[in-house]
């Protein structure tokens, strides 16, 4: 098996952004200079005459972890497809750094230059041990025989040996991936995700169905990732969110309702109305 990795880039906007045009960056290149890495403005996505998403306009700055809440329809996984690429938007404006034109841009273009998603179903492949997983993970000649039959690098080894480290499953690495529990299969496809070199991660409800210990450990990985990457997190649970979050977005219908703290979401009169209940 072999492999590489691969970061990211991305896009534009206005008055945020200022002046200034538009072209393709090289994985690992993309431009920050503003502090921030991804922007959507005025998105607006309809089905069927629905708008799952409303002139949505949110923000993520470079490094930042952010927590995505919101009722069921209020557009979170609406969001989460049009930054991946695999919905367009009808309007409006969506980039990846200051240069990136995400909706110009292939889903596989996308998740090259630097944007990866994790879903809330975990798709380890069960058969093969964790190392082997991380391994297929890598970015590189993805040709099944090539992926079988090469070997790794010294580096690429170094690799997987740190990312296992990082999600805590070093111990576990001989071991088939279908036999871990529930919460090391979601670390295992949150390192596999890691493998590929994402600037920006999209996680979509990481603890459900989690124990408390698992729920704890999560926390602190998520924690751990930003800095070096921007961490989106999509979740329901508002422990889990307290536990990890310094900003908070709350979604409705659409657009943003509410942006802050948690402490500021769960004290806002509207957001008490429309999803956390009195």
């Amino acid at each position: 098996m072999s492999d590489s990795t691969q970061a990211g880039e991305s896009i534009v906007d206005s008055d945020r952004i200022g002046e200034v045009g538009i072209h393709t960056v090289e994985p690992g290149k993309v431009d920050v200079s503003h502090k921030t890495i991804l922007y959507l403005e005025d998105v607006t996505v309809s089905f069927d005459g629905f708008k799952a998403l409303n002139k949505l306009s949110l923000y993520i700055d470079d490094g930042e972890l952010r927590c995505i809440i919101g009722p069921n329809g209020a557009g979170k996984t609406t969001m989460m497809d049009v930054v991946t690429g695999k919905t367009r938007p009808d309007s409006g404006s969506v980039f990846f750094g200051q240069t990136m034109d995400l909706t110009e841009m292939d889903e596989y273009e996308i998740a090259r230059a630097g944007i990866g998603r994790k879903f809330q179903k975990p798709t380890v492949l069960p058969e093969h041990t964790v190392f082997e997983n991380l391994e297929l993970a890598m970015h590189t000649d993805k040709r099944v025989w090539t992926s079988l039959f090469s070997r790794l690098s010294g580096e690429q080894r170094d690799r997987i040996d740190g990312v296992l480290d990082t999600i805590g499953l070093r111990d576990q690495a001989r071991r088939a991936a279908g036999l871990l529990s529930h919460g090391q299969k979601q670390w295992l496809e949150i390192g596999m995700l890691l493998m590929q070199g994402p600037r920006v991660m999209l996680v979509d409800e990481p603890v459900a169905g989690m124990t408390h210990q698992e729920m704890d450990r999560t926390a602190e990985l998520l924690t751990s990732l930003a800095g070096e990457r921007s961490v989106i997190v999509v979740e329901h649970d508002m422990e889990f969110v307290r536990s990890i979050a310094s900003k908070v977005t709350v979604l409705h219908e659409g657009s943003v309702l509410a942006e802050g703290t948690m402490d500021e979401v769960q004290n806002n009169k509207k957001v008490i109305e429309v999803y956390l209940g009195e």
